[in-house]
């Protein structure tokens, strides 16, 4: 399932609703029909930055080298758990922090982010091998199918990252490879597939014979002068 976005104004009565002491971080998950934990760091967002903390933002947030490593390290040195940082902080998702700890921690560097529009343009894609994109999905997937924080992390496109989970829903590693340059014969198809094909195929054939009359003509045309 893709995740669910939820309207700011309900998140904020949600929030308030805690923090006011009408109910557990469970009995307002029941009423309202949303995560636990999802009650739980909007109660935080709340309390640390107000209804400002709600405003949905256009586009994806500039995330420089330094801001990055400073994240990463209050998480290391006992600062703040992961959900605290990015509540303090407004990171787009839990996902993008774990994925920058996890770099810190394999000495990879952590690169300035600005973001791309191209992220949710299908035609800007990069190529991947099949193990890339078997890392992709499984990040995807075990990150609640956060397709646009998957996108970002990786930088491919939101497109090609739904494309590949979809697939892997339907036929599992196996439908990763990369079909492209290979051209199925027509037991391999299915019956539409097959007519579509022949459909080309007479097309073809009224073409060149359209194309063999006029010649025709115009060499009876040319004996005749």
């Amino acid at each position: 399932m893709q995740k669910v976005k939820y309207p700011d104004d309900l998140k904020i009565e949600i929030a308030k609703a805690y923090i006011n002491g009408e109910g557990s971080y469970d009995s307002l998950a029941r009423k309202y029909g949303v995560g636990h934990k999802s009650v739980e760091t909007w109660a935080r967002m709340f309390r640390e930055h107000g209804e400002g903390g709600f405003v949905t933002r256009s586009g994806n947030r500039s995330y420089s080298s330094e801001f990055k490593i400073q994240c990463v390290e209050e998480v290391l040195t006992g600062m703040g758990s992961v959900d605290d940082v990015i509540v303090k902080h407004g990171i787009s998702s839990r996902c993008v922090l774990i994925n920058w700890i996890k770099k810190y921690r394999a000495n990879i560097e952590l690169r300035d982010y600005y973001p791309r529009r191209e992220v949710y343009m299908a035609g800007a894609r990069r190529k991947t091998t099949i193990e890339e994109r078997r890392e992709i999905v499984k990040f995807c997937l075990e990150h609640d199918r956060d397709y646009k924080g998957t996108a970002s992390v990786y930088d491919v496109s939101y497109h090609q990252v739904y494309d590949w989970v979809r697939k892997y829903d339907a036929n599992g590693d196996v439908a990763l490879a990369d079909r492209r340059g290979h051209h199925k014969s027509d037991d391999e198809v299915d019956e539409l597939e097959r007519l579509r094909r022949e459909n080309q195929r007479l097309k073809r054939q009224l073409e060149e014979k359209d194309m063999l009359v006029e010649l025709l003509k115009k060499v009876k045309e040319f004996e005749r002068m």
